[in-house]
């Protein structure tokens, strides 16, 4: 977690769910957030499951240049990224991880950004599959940011982490180092988990993403 949004978006959510796996959203106080406000989103999913904003902080509007409110999540993404998109945002909902995304925005005038993003569980009337927690934020904002819509964004990182196992090493699964290993879809469906081992340490794969179970349980 490189930006100061992210890195005070997970504190104040991992405060504030205390010993379970996510938050209530009710429990959601936007005063305590107030410096990140502008780049928190909250997102929400429809009956098949695609999820979109359902409140999107100033910051992240001018970095579409237009209100994200109602939008699809998935839509911003580049074709290629969204079957993993999908695969992460089911380790959020169902598995609670906290999942850090990289990726470099393009804007219409072929200007690049790059971004962080963090996806947060999120329990709405007891369920955490309807609604998603996150921040957005650019490692800079040039000349032309807010007048210059990003049109195309391409993810280069991610990483699953276990709140819970912080302090432990192998409890945290980094495949930041090769786009490939994000994006590359096997013939076995992206959504079912099958049995597998990350350095020795029992994991649930979902295509290109190991869930290993640390200390939540």
């Amino acid at each position: 977690m490189q930006r100061a949004a992210t890195k005070t978006l997970f504190s104040y959510w991992n405060e504030l769910r205390g010993s379970r796996s996510a938050p209530e959203r009710k429990n959601v106080d936007p005063t305590k957030i107030r410096q990140a406000l502008s780049n928190t989103f909250i997102l929400e999913a429809n009956d098949q499951q695609d999820f979109s904003f359902r409140l999107a902080g100033s910051h992240l509007c001018s970095t579409y240049c237009r209100e994200l409110k109602g939008r699809s999540f998935e839509s911003l993404w580049n074709n290629r990224d969204r079957d993993a998109l999908r695969t992460l945002i089911k380790a959020v909902t169902e598995d609670h991880a906290v999942a850090l995304v990289t990726f470099e925005g393009t804007s219409q005038s072929a200007n690049k950004m790059n971004f962080e993003t963090i996806l947060l569980p999120l329990r709405h009337n007891g369920s955490s599959i309807t609604r998603i927690l996150g921040a957005m934020s650019a490692d800079d904002e040039p000349y032309w940011f807010g007048a210059q819509p990003i049109i195309d964004q391409r993810i280069t990182g991610l990483r699953l982490i276990w709140p819970d196992d912080l302090a432990t090493k192998s409890t945290f699964l980094d495949v930041s180092s090769e786009l490939s290993d994000i994006i590359d879809i096997s013939a076995q469906s992206p959504l079912v988990a099958v049995s597998s081992n990350v350095h020795g340490v029992k994991a649930r794969r979902y295509s290109h993403l190991s869930v290993i179970d640390g200390g939540r349980n």
